[in-house]
């Protein structure tokens, strides 16, 4: 290369499920030289359903509009950032200004870099929860800002411990990122743990950064820390259609704050795109228009997938929440299963499923210190599949 990379990059790495589907096309390339059958990829929560067809519809019908390819606003259109306000009111109880209040993003995934960038300096600190979505201390990382790790623990409902929090040196922490339904535990959120969050925020004045893409999986009751009073003094709330509506590769996402927080985070976006699609924008609108019907079909699909997933957490051992929420089943090795090498408990059983069995379930080290007994099956795969990685892994028991 006839330059140096950034030193910041040397604090990340490439995204580790980037790296591990390019390990399975590997070996599912030598698996056909073979005349073996593929891996079963039962790692990633990317949905296989259908979105709802009117957004399908509204998107075909846009793009065949000549109007409708030119650049777009960096703020999202006025009829988006409505649905959006009426989708939080009518199911979290949650008034937002849509002309202020909310911001339209490529997925929420790239809200949690511009929310770095907009709101870290060097040598900043971020509680960033262990276990938890990688991209939280990523983010933290390329914004060179330190990073403090706060346990979950499971015979704490994966919650935070507020009193082990009081008791560390937040000086200098400007940022705090939850996850509720929580990823990849499937811990669900309450009010008191809301309550409790948007109090630390405002004694400490820390925001609080809650991410919210799973609250309408296996969950009866959706949830935002918005909800709580005083919220929008101290949180941001991240939302999106990649989970509920089945439109993970549409990268539809927003950010709900106060408008004095939206508008820093603009200040970064406008710098790094040029507006979303608007055929996106108006499917998304059609999306959001969606009922109890089409959550209720939603989740029927997945408590099924739930039980089959469950089966082969019996089957090897693992112990697991069944009525745990969102589109993953987490659950604990076995204590016959031990770390080898440096290699946690997770990671070897995950690699003998997937050499032995070519049956990928991801394993929880990926997500912190505190996941290194666990493992991870996405509920995002048919019960027909589902149960052919059952059988193939039965057959190396």
């Amino acid at each position: 290369m006839i330059i140096k990379p950034a030193r910041r990059t040397e604090s990340v790495q490439e995204y580790y499920f980037s790296r591990k589907l390019k390990e399975i096309a590997q070996m599912n390339a030598a698996r056909k030289a073979a005349g073996e059958v593929p891996v079963i990829n039962l790692g990633i929560g990317s949905p296989d359903g259908m979105p709802p067809m009117d957004a399908v519809e509204a998107l075909c019908e846009g793009a065949v509009q000549a109007g409708n390819h030119a650049y777009q606003s960096y703020v999202g259109l006025p009829e988006l950032r409505m649905a959006f306000a009426h989708w939080y009111s009518r199911w979290y109880g949650v008034e937002l200004d849509a002309s202020s209040e909310i911001q339209p993003l490529v997925g929420s995934k790239e809200g949690i870099l511009l929310i770095s960038l907009a709101f870290l300096d060097k040598g900043d600190k971020v509680l960033v929860p262990d276990p938890g979505y990688p991209t939280y201390s990523s983010a933290s990382r390329l914004a060179e800002a330190e990073i403090l790790t706060y346990d979950l623990k499971e015979d704490n409902g994966w919650k935070p411990d507020f009193e082990a929090l009081e008791k560390m040196d937040l000086s200098g922490v400007k940022i705090m990122w939850t996850n509720y339904p929580n990823m990849p535990t499937g811990a669900s959120a309450t009010e008191e743990l809301y309550a409790e969050l948007v109090a630390f925020g405002r004694r400490h004045g820390i925001l609080i950064c809650n991410d919210n893409p799973y609250s309408f999986i296996l969950n009866d009751n959706p949830m935002s820390i918005l909800s709580q009073p005083g919220a929008k003094d101290c949180c941001l709330e991240l939302n999106s259609l990649s989970k509920a509506h089945n439109m993970a590769g549409w990268r539809i996402g927003m950010v709900a704050a106060d408008a004095e927080v939206i508008s820093q985070i603009l200040k970064v976006k406008s710098q790094m795109d040029s507006g979303m699609f608007k055929p996106l924008q108006l499917a998304a609108v059609k999306a959001l228009e969606q009922g109890s019907d089409w959550f209720a079909e939603l989740n029927d699909e997945y408590r099924r997938r739930r039980v089959l997933a469950g089966e082969i957490f019996d089957m090897l051992g693992v112990t697991y929440d069944h009525s745990s929420a969102g589109m993953f089943l987490w659950g604990r090795v076995p204590q016959n299963v031990q770390d080898d090498n440096g290699i946690s408990a997770g990671q070897v059983l995950s690699d003998r499923i997937l050499y032995e069995a070519g049956v990928f379930i991801t394993p929880g080290f990926i997500f912190g210190k505190r996941g290194e007994n666990y493992i991870r099956i996405s509920l995002c795969a048919k019960p027909d599949t589902l149960r052919e990685a059952a059988e193939r892994i039965r057959r190396i028991l």
